[in-house]
């Protein structure tokens, strides 16, 4: 695809988000990788309601600027997520409301903040490792995300929200998606208790179906 078809993917992908009621405002940062290595990237203060493609950021690898307006405060958790997962071609960062309210709750397990609820969590994410509470922006998310980005392609950021990638901006989305309605599952479940899937469930769709 060329730079254009990407840039116009990545603005209707955000805008389709934004429609869903998964980012509001300008909460929320969206990015991808263009083929020459760059990244494109939602810029400061901008919604994923009104994106304008020639005005994405475009970054290096290890963050100069190139073109277009200043990238989002987040840009550094972005890069530091490609740096480590070298296939990944794409990143949502979002403020959705079930995931921001799991990474709000008091008793986190920050090995893996979901169960195994459904097969399509595991296939699509695996784990959802925590990482603690940061201000917004400071360059510690990024440390931070670097550290557990090589296993993971999904981090759940404590009073905050998920990052999340994939092999392209498609499938990014996707696994945002599915993510944030396993945490919509979970907190329909939660008053009632849940069956999960075992561990041999989880191993043999790990060996069959695993697209981390």
């Amino acid at each position: 695809m060329t730079e254009n078809q990407l840039r116009q993917d990545l603005v209707r992908y955000a805008r389709s988000m934004y429609e869903r009621g998964y980012s509001s405002g300008g909460a929320g940062n969206i990015s991808l990788k263009l083929p020459d290595g760059t990244v494109l990237a939602t810029p400061t203060n901008s919604s994923f309601g009104d994106l304008d493609p020639d005005s994405l950021s475009k970054v290096t690898i290890t963050g100069e600027q190139l073109a277009g307006q200043k990238p989002s405060k987040e840009i550094l958790m972005h890069l530091a997520m490609y740096r480590q997962r070298p296939l990944c071609g794409g990143i949502v960062h979002l403020h959705s409301p079930w995931l921001t309210a799991l990474s709000c709750l008091p008793d986190l397990d920050y090995e893996n903040a979901l169960p195994p609820i459904t097969p399509y969590y595991v296939m699509r994410v695996g784990k959802l490792p925590v990482v603690r509470y940061i201000r917004p922006g400071s360059p510690v998310i990024a440390e931070e995300v670097e550290k557990l980005a090589k296993e993971h392609n999904a981090i759940l950021l404590a009073n905050h929200g998920p990052v999340i990638s994939g092999k392209d901006i498609r499938e990014a989305v996707f696994n945002a998606e599915e993510l944030e309605e396993t945490a919509k599952l979970y907190f329909m479940l939660k008053p009632f208790g849940m069956a999960t899937l075992t561990a041999e469930n989880v191993d043999e769709l790990n060996s069959l179906f695993n697209m981390k």
